[in-house]
């Protein structure tokens, strides 16, 4: 079983044999109202969820909890207070139970996920190259085994769903608002408006000073015309998110130049992004790459991968003590 408690989703898995056979994820509605996720709420919460959570896993998997084999967890990064909650329960459990804890690093199981046995699912071949996109995190990792991997570039500011949702939020958007972005952007024109491209390394990636320009290019055309954003949305939105996954494309581009790995997954939140997605595909096709895109149901924090990286290690007999403490920074490396 996989137990992800990282932010603002209490979620529980079984995996069987590499394969999927539950994934409970219990929404935080509560913060919408904030505009973002509020830590000391979401531990709250994750405590009232986390049991009927995990009931309802070992149901929905037609098992008993003693059918179990081990416990894997969420040891990091994420929310302190939220991993608390995941990781004290990951401990007891495997106590009462009896059988192993394995600790997961929950950026290497975004990645890990593309190791879901699925039918309909490509797994990458080693080594590959992933762009971890989400909220928190966006960086560009060389993956040479399950779990060896190399951070060969990152954001040097804010992450790439921070953009997208704060954007969202100068756009009277209500959180989170990056799938928003994604809904009206697909009804415009991507160049309708023009955004700057932050200039940095390579592989380097910072969207801060593009939150910026988006923030004054509004405040400039709203005292114009106070209802720009109303009549122009779909086309801010599609330019918005033509310029982010530009940037995107640009330093995947500049990865497989430098690397010559053309084997391309995405993993994290904003891989759930419709166009990015079509962006992989036209690569693939135009630009001799192979891609690897995750279904939709393990972009967002979710247990099933928690769950397939605790297989993973658990078939490697990587198993850790009672005395495991959750980490709220950790490297993908770690």
């Amino acid at each position: 079983m996989g137990i992800e408690s990282s932010c603002d989703d209490t979620s529980a898995s079984v995996i069987y044999n590499g394969k999927v056979i539950s994934n409970v994820v219990a929404n935080q509605e509560i913060h919408a109202k904030y505009g973002g996720v509020v830590p000391e709420l979401a531990s709250r919460a994750h405590q009232q969820n986390i049991v009927p959570v995990v009931q309802q896993a070992i149901e929905q998997a037609n098992i008993s909890k003693n059918d179990l084999s081990a416990i894997a967890f969420t040891r990091g990064p994420g929310l302190m207070g939220s991993l608390l909650v995941g990781t004290s329960f990951a401990k007891s459990f495997a106590l009462g139970l009896n059988i192993p804890l394995i600790a997961v690093n929950h950026m290497q199981a975004h990645i890990l996920a593309h190791f879901i046995e699925d039918e309909n699912a490509k797994i990458p071949p080693f080594p590959f190259v992933c762009l971890t996109i989400s909220g928190g995190h966006t960086q560009i990792v060389k993956v040479s085994n399950h779990f060896e991997m190399e951070i060969l570039g990152e954001t040097i500011d804010d992450a790439v769903g921070e953009a997208f949702d704060k954007s969202a939020k100068i756009l009277g958007l209500p959180y989170p608002g990056g799938p928003l972005i994604d809904k009206y952007g697909q009804l415009g024109n991507p160049k309708a408006y023009q955004f700057t491209k932050p200039k940095v390394g390579d592989l380097e990636f910072s969207f801060s000073g593009l939150k910026t320009g988006i923030l004054r290019f509004i405040q400039k055309n709203v005292k114009e015309n106070p209802d720009f954003i109303q009549e122009n949305l779909h086309n801010i939105c599609a330019s918005i998110q033509h310029t982010i996954v530009e940037i995107l494309m640009d330093k995947l581009k500049n990865t497989v130049k430098q690397t010559d790995i053309k084997h391309i997954a995405i993993a994290g939140g904003v891989s759930a992004n419709s166009e990015i997605r079509k962006r992989l595909l036209f690569a693939e096709k135009h630009w001799g790459w192979t891609t690897y895109i995750p279904k939709f149901e393990y972009t967002t924090d979710n247990a099933a991968m928690i769950a397939i990286a605790g297989y993973l290690k658990h078939l490697n007999n990587d198993y850790t003590d009672i005395s495991v403490t959750s980490k709220a920074r950790l490297k993908v490396t770690e």
